[in-house]
């Protein structure tokens, strides 16, 4: 047992002083309140909020300007850069990630290894690989299937090889040349199956979706969870709304590649896209936010200039800016992304939760900002940076 003490703890819940209490035989919170058991470790004056949940992230990327170059290396680079970028999430206060796309089996094998203990990691939620239209975004990493059947047997291969979550590309996107960014690809059909294969596993699903008829394609079909939206219209925030759909913006992903630029070696081409996806993402997120979307806190991480580590703390000013307040940007990014991968005990600094601990200078339900000056971090009771 060890307690943290003389701190002020903040989650969904809002701002209490109290002691944490967590037994780190079962890496489990024991209580939180006045009482003292086990080491004493005095954080007077700091901040106690659980770890952050990144619910869309690429470990296989490493957030260079031009995805061209991963096509051309072997599998085993990825592993590598999946190895490295375990670290760097946890020094940043991520405790919890859902891959949402590696070739083969990079991201499953990754889940496995932290989880026998053979790499220092967040947990990790994972996808296998994209399912996709033959010639659709995402394509080189993915797996291509045309037609209902097809896209059933690729997410039951999915299934096979433990994912997490089945994602698929429900439009096109910035950063595959050639793709449209918001033209529809799978069909509504296509996703349909896809989501009674992997809802027969008890599995949710996840879409790739910036244009209007690809959201809402996806919404009717079943997905669990849209990322991006960035196209996202009245009509499609109130499908999701009335179908209980999650939204996982990554406003960070579209914004760095926008800033970058050119200049930084990102392709024309895709800058040019993302520019045009930035512009019509404000008016999504009025969208969103009048009809009352429930919102998750994803990054998009590894994509140019969106780099492990950065991309959450990034991520979380990001929502502040687009009209969420703090306090909301921390619900996003604690209890809905647990509720969205379906874990009832993360997310919260509270008697019986996992403890996923963060020890900050200030209050990020005050101040989205305090992200950036992360003092301690603890996975499942053991400290880790």
């Amino acid at each position: 047992m060890f307690t943290l003490t003389g701190t002020t703890v903040v989650d969904v819940d809002g701002p209490r002083t109290a002691n944490v209490v967590v037994d780190d035989s079962t890496g489990r919170i024991d209580s939180v309140g006045d009482r003292v058991e086990g080491d004493e470790r005095d954080v007077s004056g700091s901040v106690v909020a659980p770890g952050l949940v990144d619910t869309h992230v690429h470990l296989m990327m490493d957030g260079r300007p031009d995805v061209a170059g991963y096509q051309h290396e072997p599998r085993e680079r990825a592993c590598y850069r999946a190895a490295a970028t375990l670290q760097q999430t946890l020094d940043a206060g991520v405790t919890t990630v859902r891959d949402l796309g590696s070739p083969g089996n990079v991201a499953t094998s990754a889940k496995a290894a932290v989880a026998a203990g053979e790499l220092d990691g967040p947990r990790i939620h994972a996808a296998g690989e994209n399912i996709v239209m033959t010639g659709g975004h995402g394509h080189w990493f993915g797996r291509e299937a045309d037609g209902p059947d097809e896209v059933r047997k690729a997410a039951r291969e999915q299934l096979k090889r433990g994912a997490d979550v089945v994602k698929c590309m429900a439009t096109g996107g910035v950063l595959t040349e050639g793709a449209i960014t918001g033209a529809p690809e799978l069909t509504e059909a296509e996703m349909r199956a896809l989501v009674e294969a992997a809802s027969a596993k008890g599995i949710p699903t996840a879409a790739h979706a910036h244009g209007e008829n690809g959201i809402k394609n996806a919404v009717r079909a079943g997905i669990t969870s849209v990322e991006h939206g960035m196209f996202m219209d009245e009509e499609a925030a109130n499908l999701l709304v009335e179908n209980g759909t999650y939204w996982v913006p990554t406003a960070s992903a579209v914004r760095e590649i926008v800033e970058a630029g050119t200049e930084a070696g990102i392709p024309e081409a895709a800058v040019a896209k993302a520019e045009d996806a930035a512009e019509r993402f404000e008016v999504a997120w009025e969208h969103a936010l009048d009809a009352g979307v429930t919102i998750v806190m994803g990054t998009d991480a590894g994509t140019p200039f969106n780099d492990h580590g950065q991309n959450a703390l990034r991520e979380m000013e990001l929502m502040v800016e687009y009209g969420l307040s703090p306090a909301e940007a921390l619900e996003a990014a604690t209890v809905n992304g647990a509720a969205l991968l379906g874990l009832d005990d993360v997310g919260k600094v509270a008697e019986g939760y996992v403890a996923d601990l963060v020890v900050l200078d200030s209050d990020p339900s005050e101040d989205a900002s305090a992200w950036r000056t992360v003092e301690q971090v603890y996975r499942a009771g053991s400290q880790v940076a």
